[in-house]
């Protein structure tokens, strides 16, 4: 929580410019493979959704649409985990029957996964 108040007066005082700045020190600041799935994932998104953001949310970078988070990447280590996160919230509107993921697991990005996600996108900002 200390960490969003610190994001949230940062980027009061910065304005959105620097926030795609704040994520890229983030990702920079990664173990080397966090940050080499993070790096890959920035670039996917802001190729296949420009139209979202990047932004610091509760210190992980995230992708937000009109100010509302749309997805983030948790990082390994981050947590303490054996694998990294790319999460989306439901401002998303992946539904998909009455249930489907919200989350993906990632050890690892192949094009198969980054064709995958660039779908998710797509229906994201479609």
């Amino acid at each position: 929580m200390r960490e969003r108040a610190r994001e949230l007066k940062a980027a009061a005082r910065k304005g959105d410019a620097s926030e795609e700045d704040a994520v890229l020190e983030k990702l920079a600041a990664m173990p080397a493979p966090d940050r080499a799935i993070g790096e890959r994932l920035h670039a996917l998104i802001r190729s296949t959704a420009p139209d979202l953001a990047p932004k610091l949310w509760y210190g992980m970078p995230a992708y937000a649409r009109d100010g509302k988070v749309v997805c983030y990447f948790q990082n390994a280590q981050k947590f303490k985990s054996r694998y990294s996160t790319l999460g989306f919230s439901d401002r998303a509107n992946l539904d998909d029957g009455d249930m489907w993921p919200t989350a993906f697991a990632l050890k690892e990005l192949t094009g198969a996964d980054e064709a995958r996600i660039g779908e998710l996108l797509t229906r994201v900002v479609g």
